[in-house]
């Protein structure tokens, strides 16, 4: 059943979402070269907990630190530890905060030190692909609007959308009906309707779509090695243009 929020409960969720907000903002000056992911996590951590909230990941279906840290060739899921980032590479950081009861969500793929055109490109395609799929995000519309146009836009550039993982509705539970794919025919789905909250959030990759998960049953990674990027917000339908919560 897809959750429609009331005027109170988006107020309480653009609380969870601005924590995300600061988070994601800060980790732009924070992440150089030499740190380690774990060095990451902590930071996520830190600023969450500060705003008297709790890292909505941690602990999540067992998933043991607060922030998803997927470098180069991993997708989502990266469990964050002694990988030290490299100049050159790029780190997805994936960050949920809860508070009030409600839950917020949202994605980066950043630069470690000086990175390649490529991957410069390909962090701003997976970008760009967010916000051509948003524009379909309007009340009476259909929820593959959504996912259509983000294919459409990523397989332009010579990109590969993930198939295996989705986007998400999200409140009262980090995920919520419905699933959102990234691909897919537009004009097939639920009719969206203001009130409802979802997490668009496309994952690209640089070569084939195709991905597979490691043995600690989380990381998961491009099965080709090639690389990829994550670009991820909240936003709530709304009578006219969607609102994102988490920009």
């Amino acid at each position: 059943m897809v959750v429609i929020k009331s005027k109170a409960e988006l107020e309480k969720m653009r609380v969870a979402c601005g924590i995300v907000r600061e988070v994601l903002e800060k980790l732009e000056d924070f992440i150089k070269p030499g740190m380690t992911t774990l060095d990451v996590d902590k930071f996520v951590e830190n600023i969450i907990n500060s705003r008297d909230a709790v890292p909505s990941f941690k602990g999540y279906h067992g998933f043991p630190a607060a922030a998803c840290t997927s470098v180069n060739e991993v997708v989502v899921h990266g469990i964050p530890g002694e990988r030290k980032l490299n100049s050159g590479d790029i780190v997805s950081v994936d960050v949920g905060a809860y508070i009030n009861g409600f839950h917020g969500d949202a994605a980066r793929t950043y630069p470690v030190g000086d990175i390649s055109e490529e991957s410069e490109r390909l962090i701003r395609v997976t970008k760009e692909s967010f916000f051509e799929g948003i524009k379909k995000a309007v009340a009476g519309g259909r929820l593959t609007d959504i996912s259509h146009e983000i294919q459409v836009y990523v397989e332009k550039h010579g990109y590969g959308v993930v198939r295996d993982f989705f986007g998400h509705g999200i409140g009262r539970e980090l995920h919520e009906e419905p699933s959102i794919p990234h691909y897919g025919r537009a004009n097939r789905g639920l009719r969206l309707r203001a009130g409802m909250v979802l997490a668009v959030e496309p994952m690209v990759t640089a070569g084939h779509y195709s991905v597979r998960t490691l043995n600690d049953g989380w990381t998961a990674v491009t099965e080709d090695s090639s690389l990829a990027a994550h670009y991820e917000n909240t936003i709530a339908i709304t009578p006219n243009e969607p609102e994102i919560l988490t920009l």
